[in-house]
């Protein structure tokens, strides 16, 4: 057995995701994809860094078939690929602050990879691709260092038939014509974790909302006459959420809707996903389309170190919809969290926020009592302090990683008392405690 096998899992929730041996500070990743077949041919140029002496290091790669390994040019001493891990046997032995050059080139057939939280990544749609990695998808379409605390730069390259729209993080650099595909290059200069790196490919086309931060919608042209439907708060919501976590973090924002319809959308690092069933102007899918944009700021920017505390991206993601409502001129957040937590008070008391196990990590009660929490801090300490913690949460932890602990003593510190009583009651106890009564 590898050296590299016998670490302690890098995240409890995902096993045999990876590695807190080594880091990764860039993706370079050439793409080839044929719609038709479902074929994937890739070249993934990983720059890396050891955090400690190491002889091997581990990638996550699922389903797909590896040709050839470089490591600073040369061939390693060996490597194997079994099981959704690329084990690579380094030719000497490398010291800490030590950079690695990986080059890894593979191809086959991208498909979702299923484990014990259901399924994620590379999927295809009834004409395209759709990559839903959240949580731990996107070992299906590219060799990753896969845990959300490696957040990296990206550029990626991805060649596809030239009657297709193709998406992916950052902004689109160029689009280069050959017979008949097309390569379109993106660049993600802002860190970004693995499970938030993105493609969507579709016969789509490109239409643009009038805001200061650029954003386009990406749709197919039979549906364009639903988008301002849809879409048309869309600026209003981004003035909301940069007045309430500070300004946008990312050069531009593009809502991808797919033809099919999606169970639930998604966001990616300056991305998000939608199905055609959000193209309607109900509350829910207004709120929805509110929660992924909010992701930008609380999921993407600032990102979770363990998926243990989830609650940092869908409670905040949860509360910015009940802020939308109250700042667009609907139900007040107060109304949305005393209607929520009746909701709540009916239904099993079993889960415990700050650690609610991988099985519940994306249950509803992790969501609205995230949400919950955050509205009974706000009730505890007052709109102005609380809203300076969110701006702040944002403005300290720009592009890095966070954990519980980091918000609960920011906090404090900006509201100058203690408050474990009421971060215990709501993280750390099972039965729902009683929100404080609203200021009159």
């Amino acid at each position: 057995m590898s050296e590299t096998a016998l670490r302690i899992e890098a995240d409890e929730y995902l096993p045999g995701h990876g590695d807190h041996s080594f880091g990764v500070r860039r993706y370079d990743l050439a793409l080839d994809y044929r719609v038709e077949g479902n074929r994937l041919s890739g070249r993934a140029e990983i720059a890396a860094i050891a955090h400690e002496p190491l002889r091997a290091i581990a990638l996550d790669l699922q389903d797909l078939n590896v040709s050839k390994v470089t490591v600073d040019g040369k061939p390693p001493a060996k490597y194997s690929h079994r099981r959704g891990r690329l084990e690579i046997q380094l030719a000497t032995r490398v010291e800490a602050g030590h950079e690695l050059a990986v080059v890894v080139a593979y191809s086959g057939n991208p498909r979702p990879i299923a484990s014990s939280v259901g399924e994620a990544g590379w999927e295809e749609l009834a004409d395209g691709v759709i990559v839903a990695a959240q949580p731990h998808g996107a070992p299906s379409w590219f060799p990753c260092n896969d845990r959300p605390s490696d957040k990296a730069s990206y550029r990626v390259a991805i060649t596809a038939p030239a009657d297709y729209h193709v998406i992916s993080n950052g902004s689109l650099m160029s689009t280069q014509r050959r017979a008949s595909s097309m390569t379109w290059t993106y660049e993600q200069t802002e860190p970004m974790a693995s499970y938030l790196a993105t493609v969507q490919i579709g016969r789509y086309v490109v239409r643009g909302l009038e805001s200061p931060t650029p954003m386009h919608v990406v749709l197919a042209a039979d549906r364009v006459g639903q988008l301002e439907v849809a879409f048309g708060r869309q600026p209003q919501m981004m003035d909301v959420f940069c007045e309430v976590y500070g300004p946008y973090p990312f050069a531009s924002y593009t809502i991808v809707v797919t033809d099919d319809e999606l169970d639930i959308p998604l966001e990616a690092q300056s991305v998000s996903i939608f199905g055609s069933n959000c193209l309607s102007d109900s509350w829910n899918a207004e709120r929805l389309i509110a929660h992924e944009l909010s992701h930008q700021w609380v999921g993407n920017c600032v990102t979770l170190t363990n998926w243990k505390d989830i609650w940092l991206h869908e409670g905040f993601a949860c509360y910015s919809e009940w802020l939308w409502s109250e700042r667009s001129g609907r139900r007040s957040a107060d109304v949305h969290a005393r209607e929520h937590w009746s909701r709540l008070d009916g239904l099993p008391q079993d889960l415990v926020l700050a650690d609610p196990g991988p099985a519940l990590m994306f249950d509803d009660r992790v969501y609205k009592r995230g949400a919950l929490l955050l509205h009974a801090l706000r009730l505890t300490i007052g709109d102005e302090v609380f809203f300076l913690i969110l701006r702040e949460w944002v403005a300290r932890h720009r592009y890095g990683s966070v954990a519980t602990v980091d918000f609960i003593a920011l906090a404090e510190e900006l509201a100058q008392r203690r408050l474990g009583e009421l971060f215990k009651a709501w993280l750390h106890d099972g039965a729902l405690p009683a929100l404080p009564d609203a200021p009159h």
